[in-house]
């Protein structure tokens, strides 16, 4: 995995999924909330506890995400 270092893994937090800094803000609800056309100040408004660099790294790892790509291997 590439290293994100505001984005966090943990089973406990949000069953796994994404989370920005072990807090309780997944990745796809950032991303959710930019898709529908909110802006980043409305973001950090309406959560102030993360930064602009959350948000940043939330595009970011949405993009590494995306480059994955599952192959299956070839049975013999």
């Amino acid at each position: 995995m590439t290293n994100f270092e505001r984005i966090s893994l943990d089973p406990t937090v949000m069953g796994g999924k994404p989370c920005i800094r072990g807090q309780r803000v997944t990745v796809a609800m950032i991303l959710g909330l930019l898709a529908s056309g909110r802006s980043r100040d409305e973001i950090l408004k309406a959560y102030p506890y993360i930064e602009t660099k959350d948000i940043d790294e939330c595009l970011a790892y949405a993009a590494w995400r995306m480059e994955e790509r599952d192959v299956p291997l070839a049975t013999t």
